[in-house]
């Protein structure tokens, strides 16, 4: 665990929170560590007053019986997250964004609040084995509780896992199922306040062995099975759990992955806008699983008609382009 100190801001870091538009009461930066921090405004037309970042723990110290709630949308940079801060923001709800990219989480906030609409942005890199207890710091600095929690941060590698960097498969793990469940089970106690819910956003590729990403499949197998039984354990507390399971899906998260020549049958790809607003509708339903397209829907099938070794190796077809010849 990093013990990076807080570091009082500079001003051309002031810049960095200035793209965050106004409405956040608190202005924080990462100090050269990669602390965690809050980015927004605060003060007149866009304003922002320089802070004491040696005292962060005054935000401990606000009283939760007055806290406004809030989604915390996890990966709210670009893609998927960015959709659901969209959805949740037009659906009514005060949002919180978290990811490890400031410019452009700052720029999806600014969108959402040039709508009407109210939104703060947590800078954070969700690998720290502190993220959580941070995020739920800096949330109490904003007078907000999670009333709703979207873990949609996460990553794949394609490649033989014998070969790929073991760190990396390692640190996507943790990112993809430990960081995943500790937000889901951190903030229990306010989203049973408020009756809220969690979405975890996991695939179809956890539904089907995936060799050639034969460690993100099975992370996100993990975020299906996770997400079915909290929700049946939540469900007396009155707290929605929905595992969102799209297929691909046209963002940055191919070029992460190393999927640069890979082509999905016509018909299983959906616009990031769709996947947002089923996983929302879905989550609202109270459904436990949630398939976005038609096509899609007959993965979960699969294993029901198939051997898995017969699945592996129709993946392992598809995806075979990235071994040397």
């Amino acid at each position: 665990m990093s013990n990076a100190p807080w570091t009082r801001s500079r001003k051309a870091d002031l810049q960095v929170g200035n793209a965050a538009g106004e409405g956040s009461p608190s202005a924080k930066v990462k100090d050269g560590a990669g602390g965690i921090v809050v980015v927004g405004n605060r003060g007149v037309s866009g304003c922002i007053d320089e802070m004491d970042m040696d005292s962060p723990a005054a935000a401990g110290r606000v009283s939760m019986t007055n806290a406004r709630p809030a989604a915390l949308i996890t990966g709210a940079s670009s893609g998927i997250g960015a959709a659901l801060a969209h959805v949740f923001a037009q659906n009514g709800h005060e949002v919180v964004l978290t990811a490890r990219r400031v410019p452009q989480m700052a720029n999806v906030a600014c969108s959402i609040r040039a709508a009407g609409h109210r939104a703060h942005t947590i800078s954070c890199d969700l690998s720290r084995p502190d993220s959580a207890e941070c995020i739920a710091r800096e949330m109490a600095a904003l007078n907000l509780e999670p009333s709703f929690i979207v873990n949609n941060a996460g990553y794949g590698l394609l490649g033989p896992a014998a070969t790929l960097d073991r760190g990396d498969q390692l640190a996507m793990i943790d990112l993809n199922c430990r960081t995943l469940t500790e937000l889901s089970l951190r903030f229990i106690p306010s989203l049973a306040r408020h009756r809220g819910g969690i979405l975890n956003v996991a695939s179809i590729s956890g539904f089907i062995p995936g060799p050639g990403m034969s460690v993100y499949n099975a992370s996100k197998a993990y975020v299906i099975s996770f997400s079915v039984g909290l929700r049946r354990e939540l469900q007396p507390k009155g707290i929605r759990v929905t595992a969102l399971c799209p297929g691909p899906v046209p963002t940055e998260f191919q070029a992460r992955a190393g999927i640069l020549d890979v082509h999905y049958p016509r018909g299983f790809d959906r616009p990031a806008e769709d996947v947002a607003r089923q996983g929302y509708k879905g989550l609202m339903r109270n459904r436990a699983v949630v398939v976005p397209g038609l096509h899609n829907k007959l993965v979960p099938w699969l294993p029901r008609f198939l051997p898995r070794n017969i699945l592996a190796s129709l993946v392992y077809g598809q995806l075979r382009r990235w071994e040397d010849a």
